[in-house]
């Protein structure tokens, strides 16, 4: 499938990208939303970052028309401070205008078999969105304890069945090991009773889903990254993050809501003493969610939240103080 960037419109709409200004896209992947945003002003500059070297490469080729305007790296969104950091010589810290975070799995990383993603065509068990890291699906599957496997698809799959497979799982490995996304699919459909089996997604869906999160780390520090993105926002920047499954938005959500609220304090308290004051506004109270259109045109847009917010004028966080 062709590479479409989700939500491009209102991603554009919501980032004023028209700028002209220093954008930030944490999560540029083959650099779909990154042209565009260059595209928008003749002005605008943007660092790219990502964790996936594949596609790094790809937006390099991508995004060599717009010249110095355009700085990529090899990295996570999370180490944001210290990428910027380690590569100030390069460029001055800047002041963003907008951040993009595009959460979850990208389309190249589906489509390449041989990355291990997905059930639809057989391929070594891998799903590492960093090439670079030593941790794979392969290693989970088959070393982790039946406890810790029902942990990671309970919690990050919300799988109904997930004691039931994980036992299943365990089971099926003294015989040999799981190797492949094919032989992983067909244990978890049979672990389920077919009478349950959900009609509208393949059986194996959701603990995919539970052990790409857990190799990748999805959720680890997503909280921490979206407040230390805001610091490097200017005033009347905005974040805009877009989500796809329910556990992201959760914590996007909520981190907005807290950092839009200001003060930490319990509701008891005379007075505040934490000092923290609202550093966020939330533009859009409910998600933007993807046109009829989009939907039809790129069925993988249809699970896409946007969630976008505008930081304010004297905000303080404590990762500023």
């Amino acid at each position: 499938m062709a590479h479409i960037p989700v939500l491009l419109k209102e991603v554009l709409r919501e980032l004023k990208a028209e700028g002209p200004g220093f954008y930030l896209d944490g999560t540029v992947g083959i650099g779909g939303h990154a042209e565009a945003i260059l595209k928008q002003n003749p002005l605008n500059r943007l660092i790219g970052l990502d964790r996936d070297v594949e596609a790094l490469e790809l937006a390099k080729e991508r995004l060599a028309p717009f010249g110095e305007r355009v700085w990529l790296y090899h990295g996570d969104y999370r180490d944001l401070e210290d990428i910027l950091e380690a590569v100030k010589g390069e460029l001055p810290r800047p002041s963003f205008r907008g951040i993009l975070l595009d959460l979850g799995v990208s389309s190249l990383q589906l489509d390449r078999v041989e990355r291990g993603f997905s059930f639809q065509k057989d391929a070594l068990l891998d799903m590492r969105m960093d090439q670079t890291q030593e941790l794979t699906a392969f290693d989970l599957v088959n070393r982790a304890s039946a406890e810790e496997l029902e942990e990671i698809f309970s919690k990050f799959g919300e799988e109904r069945w997930a004691r039931r497979i994980s036992r299943r799982i365990v089971e099926v490995r003294k015989a040999g090991e799981i190797r492949t996304t094919g032989q992983l699919a067909q244990i978890v459909q049979l672990a389920i009773p077919k009478s349950a089996q959900p009609r509208k997604i393949h059986p194996a869906t959701r603990v995919f889903q539970a052990l790409r999160i857990a190799v990748n780390r999805e959720l680890d520090g997503l909280g921490e990254a979206l407040e230390k993105a805001v610091s490097f926002l200017k005033p009347g920047g905005r974040l805009c993050v877009i989500s796809f499954h329910s556990l992201e938005d959760r914590i996007v959500k909520d981190t907005f809501l807290r950092l839009a609220k200001g003060c930490q304090c319990p509701p008891w308290f005379p007075r505040c003493v934490c000092g923290q004051k609202p550093s966020l506004r939330i533009v859009q109270k409910r998600p933007i969610t993807p046109s009829e259109e989009e939907q039809t045109e790129n069925p993988r847009s249809r699970s896409a939240k946007l969630r976008v917010a505008e930081k304010v004028e004297g905000g303080r966080l404590k990762t500023e103080e």
